[in-house]
């Protein structure tokens, strides 16, 4: 058997970017030969991928992609913000999502069986997830297409909004930067969800019942309370974030720019997703008080 010099170990490396430990096992058991050392990596990092599957994925990227009155948004998690800088995950996300705008799959599954530089998505996901170590996963996407323009506002890759609009692009982007600071639920009052508006509802009520106040004017309470609240989560009645006044609502500022907003959409990274917290100083009790009972 010849012997694994540090050469090539590092060659090992350079190629599938595998963890130095990891490349000299693969060299000892392949005595040498680098390219069944290769395929013995491919085999370890692909069990590891199966492995990272149960693992939580609350973090990640929003990434959108448009070409035209074509685009597409997608949300991709992975387990830490460490990993959701890395060149490798971003290069993946940007081509999930051109794909998504260019061959318009049903699903997810359908995604992952379509193909970026000449294998499945998700042969390359599970072989991004042996490199990087951590899992992967493809939540959720939207395709745009059709006769509206469309533009991006990606905030630190993190929240996500796509404006469909006709008219003054400056004004839409302006409008994309809005949604993804104040977090609208729908374009106009009418169009907030009923299910919100019984909660809101709901929780007036009770504020109205604490108050002692007669039924009429409890009534006028839980009648302004909603309306103030359909105000606050609708975009057109949100006072815009760039209102030099402080007062300009988005649909002011949208007719003053002779655009029509016709639809918006917004993905916030693990929005949802409950994100284990470990507590380390009761699991090093833990261990401790294990060690002692042995």
């Amino acid at each position: 058997m010849s012997a694994i010099t540090a050469s090539m170990v590092a060659e090992l490396r350079a190629k599938t970017d595998a963890p130095m430990m990891e490349c000299k096992k693969a060299l000892t058991e392949a005595e040498g030969d680098s390219v069944k050392a290769e395929e013995i990596l491919r085999v370890k990092l692909g069990s590891k991928a199966s492995k990272a599957a149960s693992r939580v994925t609350a973090d990640g990227v929003v990434m959108s992609f448009i070409e035209g009155t074509t685009g597409a948004l997608v949300e991709i998690n992975c387990e830490t913000d460490f990993v959701s800088k890395n060149d490798d995950f971003l290069g993946f996300s940007k081509a999930v999502a051109e794909l998504i705008a260019k061959q318009n799959p049903a699903d997810v599954a359908a995604l992952s069986n379509l193909e970026i530089a000449g294998q499945t998505v998700e042969a390359t996901r599970a072989a991004l997830i042996g490199k990087i170590g951590e899992n992967i996963t493809i939540r959720r996407f939207k395709r745009f297409s059709g006769d509206q323009k469309l533009v991006s506002y990606l905030h630190g890759a993190r929240i996500g909004v796509v404006v469909e609009y006709t008219g003054d692009e400056t004004a839409a982007k302006d409008v994309a930067m809005h949604v993804a600071a104040m977090k609208p639920v729908s374009l106009s009052s009418s169009d907030v969800p009923a299910a919100l508006i019984e909660t809101e509802r709901s929780v007036a009520t009770a504020k109205a019942a604490e108050s002692g106040k007669p039924a009429d004017i409890a009534t006028k309470m839980i009648e302004g309370a909603v309306q103030k609240y359909l105000k606050e989560v609708s975009l057109f009645n949100q006072v815009f974030v760039k209102a030099a006044d402080g007062k300009q609502t988005v649909e002011q500022y949208l007719k003053s720019a002779n655009t029509t907003v016709k639809g918006f959409s917004m993905y916030i990274v693990g929005e949802g997703i409950e994100k284990k917290q470990d507590d380390f100083a009761a699991e090093v009790a833990a261990t401790m008080a294990a060690a002692k009972g042995q």
